[in-house]
């Protein structure tokens, strides 16, 4: 069957205006990241940026990855994978096309899963940016496997209860609602069954936010800064039965939901991350046409080639594994098909774009030597949000062992192997009696 990535010319002039407009309106901002901390700032920031994103609009670009009835254009993965390409960028990016994370995931599982009250009170103000929003699934003893999630939600008449301990939950400090992953089933149901997604505003009484970690990415932020992870303690919250995602047919549905929800932002990550390793590669490459050291520039030693050529070959194989996944995710979206299917397409794409990225931002450093180091070049402050990428939407490891699974179901055990040459000798000698009668075969 073909894969095929070729989008109308329509389409393709709308990528090459995001990438002027990233370009020339966007990436500068990057250079006042320090202004825009400060809460004044964040006011300016919002002004300055408001202009943006009703350019944006005007282009029929806002908010593309939900389907036209819930106010996007109904683009397929392989048209969001290319645009997202051009939003990694810059962190600004996503925000500025109305599909920042977690609102956009959080969006599209409303929009998917929610009830028609629940897309009205807190997925439309969502898209017109007049709601923040958080994914608080993560706990300190429940990261890669979510079984483990200790947090539960008892039903009191009209009412859910919740209680429990969860951390990494992004923007919850700065958050109008929660989207909380909690244990809704007793002991005797099924793991993937006993979980269900509650919508908990922020402001309810026993919604304690202890605080945003800082991180290797962002080590001196401050809780009440955008993109935080917070620390929450849920103490006997309570909220509306109806709060549940779905309503009713919403219990024991998380695990669902959660895969709709984070099968395509895989997607959108590994995008996102070449967007980063483009440029972490163009700066490789314009170092090593200017610096001149022991006798010519940079571009004529061997080992320097040796990283231009492998970082290209990286960043091709997974821009191409990352379109294929998308590929295969649109091919079963046609045809009725849950996205599951892809998950070794999506489950590779993850651990090698995070390597990837990971791998051109290294060498890009390292060409740049000391300067590289420096908070003079953006470089320093890609790798470190670059190491966060082999760890959340599932770790590398749980991915290659999804992968491996799956691939290996496609095999069995062969003793001796297939290829024995000495058994196949005896099974060709067999077949082709009738041809060798005349023919000396040695035994």
């Amino acid at each position: 069957m073909a894969w095929d990535f070729q989008t109308e010319p329509e389409f393709e002039e709308k990528l090459e205006w995001m990438r002027g407009f990233v370009r020339d309106e966007i990436i500068p901002l990057e250079t006042l990241a320090d202004v825009w901390r400060t809460p004044q700032g964040r006011e300016t920031f919002a002004k300055v940026t408001a202009p943006l994103k009703e350019e944006v609009k005007k282009r029929g670009l806002w908010a593309a990855h939900l389907p036209p009835d819930m106010g996007g254009l109904g683009f397929g993965q392989v048209k969001l994978g290319l645009m997202h390409e051009i939003l990694g960028q810059c962190v600004y990016a996503p925000s500025i096309f109305g599909n920042n994370a977690p609102d956009s995931g959080n969006a599209e599982l409303i929009a998917v899963g929610g009830t028609a009250q629940q897309r009205t009170t807190w997925m439309q103000p969502l898209l017109e940016g007049k709601l923040r929003s958080c994914f608080s699934m993560t706990e300190p003893s429940a990261g890669a496997d979510p079984t483990l999630l200790k947090t539960t939600a008892v039903r009191d008449g009209d009412e859910w209860v919740i209680n429990g301990h969860k951390w990494f939950s992004s923007n919850a400090s700065i958050s109008d609602f929660l989207i909380v992953m909690a244990r809704t089933g007793d002991a005797d149901t099924s793991a993937y069954k006993a979980f269900s997604m509650i919508i908990v505003p922020t402001r309810t009484p026993g919604v304690n936010i202890v605080r945003d970690v800082p991180t290797m990415g962002e080590p001196d932020h401050k809780t009440g800064e955008p993109g935080g992870h917070a620390e929450i303690i849920y103490d006997n919250v309570r909220v509306p039965f109806d709060n549940i995602v779905g309503g009713q047919d919403g219990i024991g549905q998380g695990f669902a939901l959660a895969q709709k929800r984070l099968g395509p932002g895989r997607i959108h990550h590994a995008m996102r991350w070449l967007g980063q390793s483009q440029r972490a590669f163009d700066m490789l490459c314009e170092r090593a046409l200017t610096r001149y050291t022991h006798g010519s520039i940079l571009a004529d030693k061997q080992m320097i080639q040796d990283w231009v050529a492998e970082s290209y070959a990286e960043m091709q194989a997974a821009r191409l594994l990352t379109l294929q996944a998308a590929w295969k995710m649109d091919q079963l979206h046609a045809a009725g098909k849950h996205y599951s299917d892809a998950r070794v397409e999506i489950g590779v794409i993850k651990f090698w774009g995070a390597k990837v990225l990971y791998n051109v931002i290294d060498r890009a450093i390292q060409i740049h030597g000391s300067l590289g180091y420096t908070t003079d070049l953006p470089l320093e402050a890609m790798y470190r949000a670059a190491r966060a990428a082999r760890i959340y939407d599932g770790p590398d490891e749980v991915h290659k062992v999804t992968v491996a699974r799956q691939i290996l179901k496609n095999y069995r055990a062969s003793d001796p192997s297939r290829e024995h040459v000495p058994t196949r000798r005896e099974a060709a000698v067999e077949k082709f009696a009738d041809y060798l009668d005349a023919v000396s075969v040695a035994h």
